[in-house]
């Protein structure tokens, strides 16, 4: 199938491992509050550097919760954020973090053609590993934007040294989402090796539903998110991917004028509350590094 995007098949469903053994991955995806896919129409690329910025704030928040509980994690990050932070790069290998790639200025790829689209990975991939000395595998797409209309991401991936994709939200969204595509890992290119790897949805009613994070687990109360994870690793007996940005728990951030009410909603709904529900979080799962859960060959 010359796609990103896989549909959904009944063998999909046949399970990995028991409950008990079942490690998810937790991943971060480290931009700006002012980075936001969001906050596109109202503040321009151009503006980045005059806004301040709130990342190593929250970063070191972050990093802090995550060493206190001996949690090794994914952090997506984007080429921008590093090229000003590589002392934070360093930091987050250092402490045994998988480092990722979130591309270099938060493009939908959807906006990009083939040739922008690797110039964009390629400069991502390159100041990542130029500030961490380690190998960069993994890639998530802003705003979840690898779909069917860019069957050409995958291959500029795979030729650019990426191992795995996690760039699919497999539901219905106004901004994002493939609601028909593969809730599993799938190779997008059978035989490569290449893995896309879906974040968290439950299946109810014959509907995905959101569980992976993001603006749902700030909005919707923590049970709900809780019972939509577990009934993946314990009815479905799969494990799941969960996400956040730092800027999830900085309720102090600047606030720009002339946004939108949708999207002022969206971002600071329960900023105040997302820390500590992220605690929660991780003392109610078992979680792990991307490559650590997913790959067949775990790096050390």
């Amino acid at each position: 199938m010359d796609s990103a995007v896989r549909m959904e098949s009944p063998g999909d469903a046949a399970p990995r491992k028991q409950p008990a053994d079942l490690r998810n991955a937790l991943t971060v995806d480290v931009e700006d509050y002012f980075q936001v896919s969001a906050f596109a129409g109202t503040i321009s690329r151009q503006s980045w550097d005059d806004w301040p910025r709130r990342i190593e704030r929250n970063m070191a928040i972050l990093l802090e919760l995550f060493a206190e509980r001996g949690l090794q994690v994914t952090f997506f990050i984007l080429g921008w954020i590093a090229e000003r932070y590589p002392q934070m790069v360093r930091r987050i290998v250092d402490a045994g973090h998988e480092l990722a790639s979130h591309g270099y200025d938060h493009q939908r790829v959807t906006a990009l053609d083939a040739k922008a689209f690797r110039v964009d990975v390629e400069r991502a991939k390159g100041i990542l590993e130029d500030c961490s000395g380690v190998r960069v595998i993994g890639y998530r797409a802003p705003s979840f934007s690898i779909n069917e209309r860019t069957p050409w991401a995958v291959d500029c991936l795979l030729e650019t040294g990426h191992r795995y994709s996690s760039s699919l939200y497999p539901i219905a969204h106004d901004h994002y989402g493939a609601p028909r595509a593969s809730r599993w890992p799938f190779q997008p290119r059978p035989g490569s090796g290449f893995l896309e790897l879906p974040v968290a949805t439950a299946r109810i009613a014959g509907r995905n539903w959101p569980a992976a994070g993001g603006g749902y687990f700030r909005l919707l109360p923590y049970a709900i998110s809780r019972w939509s994870l577990r009934r993946i690793n314990q009815r479905e007996v799969r494990p799941f991917i969960f996400y956040l940005h730092p800027w999830e728990i900085d309720p102090e951030q600047p606030r720009p004028a002339g946004l939108p009410a949708r999207t002022r909603f969206r971002h600071y709904v329960n900023l105040s509350r997302t820390q500590r529900r992220l605690e929660r979080l991780i003392e109610d799962f078992h979680w792990d590094r991307v490559d650590r859960v997913f790959l067949p060959e775990k790096p050390a």
